[in-house]
Order: structure tokens, then sequence, then C-alpha cells
């Protein structure tokens, strides 16, 4: 009775931010968790007419389609090598113009900088090839005309694959810096700024002060950045890839995925039990990955963890 006292006890003094949290709370229960749900449709062979409880049950029989595919660890490679790519260049763009963005001596110049930076995270992937194809576009590009101008040959990009992996990093790292730096930028607010005073008076120069003083004080956010990171490392950005690498054939030798493949397969299959098995699977790829992810980290320095 004494436990439930002071439960009631703390809830009715902390009833305001209780209220507050109460939307993330019904957010996640209704889009995390209810539809977890529908996972027993990877393991039935899928009726409309019958519905998810009515389907028949048809084991592991949805998953013998991945299984079975010659294209299987080839996908699984491309989508672990361009997420870990994302995550590195990614970290390294978002601390490093974080720490910029709080060097800047005008506020009024670092707003713009930082309203400027953040601008691209609101543009849909589906302008960004629009721009692809307005700088390197085979007839129009910017790219084109120029060589042209100049009497060189034209380059088409959509039919050589090997620029691609680069620029998908690129237009990965553009539209994420802005937003990713906003949380490094926060964690370098909260830091004593009372060090940071004193390091300068004892003639600590501004690399010095990023150096041991910046980097260290960002080292927990950075761990806790990169494993939830990882925690979707098999799973690709299907927005980007769908709309830069699409369903050409030369593109996709160097940037097919998991996601993207699953689509493909769907649309012409129309079989959502392999869909749903194909993102079960994914789903175990990447809890064992963060659970390795932390353990480690927990090895390390079990304050930096996530549980």
């Amino acid at each position: 009775m004494r436990v439930i006292k002071n439960f009631v006890k703390q809830v009715r003094r902390n009833k305001i931010l209780l209220l507050m949290l109460l939307p993330a709370i019904a957010y996640v229960i209704v889009f995390s968790y209810i539809p977890m749900g529908g996972i027993i449709v990877a393991f039935k062979r899928f009726s409309f007419s019958k519905g998810f409880l009515g389907s028949p049950w048809c084991g592991l029989e949805n998953f013998r389609f991945l299984f079975i595919s010659d294209k299987l660890w080839p996908l699984m490679r491309n989508t672990l090598l361009y997420n870990a790519a994302f995550i590195t260049v990614g970290m390294v763009m978002e601390v490093g113009f974080a720490i910029i963005i709080n060097e800047l001596g005008s506020k009024w110049f670092k707003k713009v900088f930082q309203s400027f930076m953040f601008l691209p995270f609101f543009i849909s992937w589906v302008v960004v090839i629009a721009i692809v194809d307005a700088i390197f576009g085979y007839d129009s590009g910017i790219i084109n005309q120029v060589l042209q101008s100049l009497g060189l040959e034209k380059f088409n990009i959509y039919v050589n694959a090997a620029p691609w992996p680069f620029l998908l990093v690129f237009f990965k790292a553009w539209k994420q810096t802005g937003y990713g730096s906003i949380v490094y930028l926060a964690a370098i607010s909260g830091m004593d700024q009372e060090i940071v005073d004193a390091a300068e008076i004892d003639g600590a120069n501004i690399w010095q002060r990023i150096r041991y003083i910046t980097i260290p004080s960002l080292k927990p956010t950075i761990i806790i950045m990169m494993l939830l990171a990882i925690g979707n490392i098999f799973r690709g950005d299907f927005g980007m890839f769908y709309q830069l690498i699409g369903n050409n054939s030369v593109l996709l030798e160097v940037g097919d995925i998991l996601d993207l493949y699953i689509y493909r397969a769907m649309v012409s299959s129309s079989n959502l039990g392999m869909a749903s098995a194909a993102g079960f699977y994914q789903s175990i790829l990447c809890f064992f990955t963060i659970i390795a992810a932390n353990w480690m980290v927990k090895k390390y320095d079990p304050d930096y963890s996530l549980f």
C-alpha cells in the first residue's frame, strides 16, 4: 500500500509534467506498439478478403524469398556500408558545424548561418532529384553545358555508377547536417562556461579549447547519438534511394539496398507476407546490432550506455 500511495503522490505532484508527456506516450503507443501486432503477417499467406486473423498460417515460407535469393548478402552489405558512411560522415559534419556555429562571434550571423544549414532538412527528396538533374543532367545540366561550351564531351552520370556512392553520401550529409547539429549545439550550450573562460584566461587558443574542452564534453552525446543511429543500420533511407536510384539498372549495381529491393518485389508480386517477413528480418538484425553496440559501450564506460 505504501508503494501505491507514494506513486499516487508523485503523480499528483508532477501532474502537469505527466500531462505534457502524454502526447508523446500516445504517439509511441499508436504508431510503434500497436502496429507490432501486424508482425503475424510475416508468418501467414495473407489474403485481403480474409484479413490479418483469417489468413492461413504458412510458417517460414515468406522468409524463403529472401534466403533463396542470391542478392540477399550484397543487399545487406550495401545497406550496412552506406549507413556506416552516413553515420560517420554525418557525425563528423554535425559536430564540426555545431562547433563552428558556437564559435561564431556575431549572433545575427550565427542565426542566419544556422537557418541556412537547417533548410535542406525540409527539402523533399523529390526536389533533390530535380536539383541533381539540374546540375548533372545530360541535356540541360549545368556541368554538361559548361563542358560543351569548352568543347569537351558531355558526361552522362545516369549511365555511370562510379560517382553515385559519393553523391549519395554527400546529399545525405547535406540534408541531415543542419538538423543533427542542433543536438550537439544544445550540448555545447549546456557546458560550464566558467571552464571555457578559465582556459581562455590561462592562454588556451580556440583550437586548444575545442580539443580539450568542447569535444570531450560532447563525448556522451556523440556516443548516445551513434548508438541510436546504429539501431537502424540495416534500414536504408528509402525515400532517398528510391528517388535518386529508382529502377535504373546501371545504378542499382552500386545503390541497391534491402528496402529498395523489398519494394520492387512487393510491387511485382503484391505479397504482403513477404514484405512483412523482410521487415521483420531487418528488425531482428537491427535489434542484435544495437544490443552488441550497447554491450561494447558498456564495457568501455557504463555511464554512456543506453541500458
